[in-house]
């Protein structure tokens, strides 16, 4: 059950575009989600949700603001008539990008990375910028993990750094460019409406697991990769490799993606860095070596970890990332689907 208490803001950290990081009375921390709640600021009475930090789940600490007591009623007309959270107090109008955009259900070639771990996101996206300047890369990101597009720092590094061209935010995601209702057809959004030359599709934050083959929600990848493959894109499955996790199942080929790999219906692209010995079975192999990823990282100015390690201490799993971006761009090439 969830755990609320009131609070006072003593000041504002930082903010951005829908997303306020505050420091409490007693010395807490906390985050305020302004398209949910409305303004805070300091000297607000808030009600925050503790649930997360009084459990030591993985919110980094940070309680959640919950409702300005302060401010009291608030109101802000929403776009259209699309709602996401639906049917929880936090129930939210975001319009759709359907409503207002018209596509073509197809993704005319598109090559389209689908990652499991939102850290992977940074090591594609450099990858791309890297090798072929310029190239339209758009994120679409999944209800897999945290909803709110603004939590994520990893999109506004890549965002400044001009590696990505937009976002959409897909099922009950929210704050990209653009809403949809489902992953197909956020990547329709993308490809016609973004105009993006390739896409990424991966969840926000905070990826979940039990230690078990089917509980953990970077499954979600499988059905990604086929609606990929059913709208003529050329779907690409991003491993997630380790040899820094102290963890035996995700050492090598994490158990997740050759989960995912036995999941997807259809036959995909997977790259491969040469340390890895590539699969067999229905899917396309290559082997990439895509060279020092930290380096390239630096250079796009972006600071990413997965789990609190760098990329000098877990190399093999951006390294993988890496690779589906040059994969990426090898298919881009091949396939003339640029837009």
């Amino acid at each position: 059950m969830p755990s609320f208490r009131q609070a006072t803001i003593r000041e504002v950290l930082a903010e951005r575009d829908g997303f306020v990081r505050v420091a409490l009375d007693d010395g807490a921390r906390a985050f305020a989600l302004t398209q949910l709640t409305g303004p805070v600021g300091a000297g607000d009475e808030v009600i925050v949700n503790t649930t997360a930090v009084d459990l030591g789940l993985g919110s980094g600490g940070w309680h959640i603001v919950h409702w300005n007591l302060t401010r009291g009623a608030w109101s802000e007309p929403g776009p259209g008539h699309l709602m996401k959270l639906r049917y929880t107090s936090l129930q939210v109008d975001t319009g759709a990008g359907e409503e207002d955009h018209p596509v073509p259900p197809t993704l005319t070639g598109c090559p389209v990375v689908v990652a499991g771990v939102h850290s992977q996101v940074a090591a594609i996206a450099a990858a791309i910028g890297q090798l072929r300047p310029g190239t339209r890369t758009a994120y679409v990101m999944t209800d897999g993990a945290a909803l709110p597009l603004a939590m994520s720092d990893l999109v506004v590094q890549l965002r400044a750094g001009d590696l990505l061209c937009g976002t959409v935010t897909a099922g009950h995601a929210f704050g990209g460019d653009l809403e949809a209702l489902n992953v197909a057809s956020a990547l329709t959004l993308a490809r016609h409406v973004l105009q993006a030359e390739v896409i990424i599709v991966a969840m926000g934050p905070g990826i979940a697991g039990t230690d078990s083959k089917l509980g953990f929600t970077g499954l979600e990848a499988a059905p990604a990769l086929d609606a990929v493959a059913w709208l003529g894109g050329q779907p690409i499955a991003c491993l997630r490799c380790s040899d820094g996790d102290p963890r035996p199942r995700h050492r090598g080929i994490s158990h997740h993606s050759s989960t995912v790999l036995e999941a997807v219906r259809s036959e995909v692209h997977v790259a491969a860095p040469p340390e890895i010995e590539a699969g067999g079975g229905r899917h396309r192999w290559y082997p990439i070596d895509p060279g020092d990823v930290g380096a390239v990282l630096a250079d796009a100015d972006l600071t990413v970890t997965t789990m609190g390690r760098t990329p000098a201490e877990d190399p093999l799993f951006f390294r993988s990332a890496a690779a589906a971006g040059h994969l990426a761009v090898r298919l881009l090439a091949s396939s003339g689907a640029s837009s």
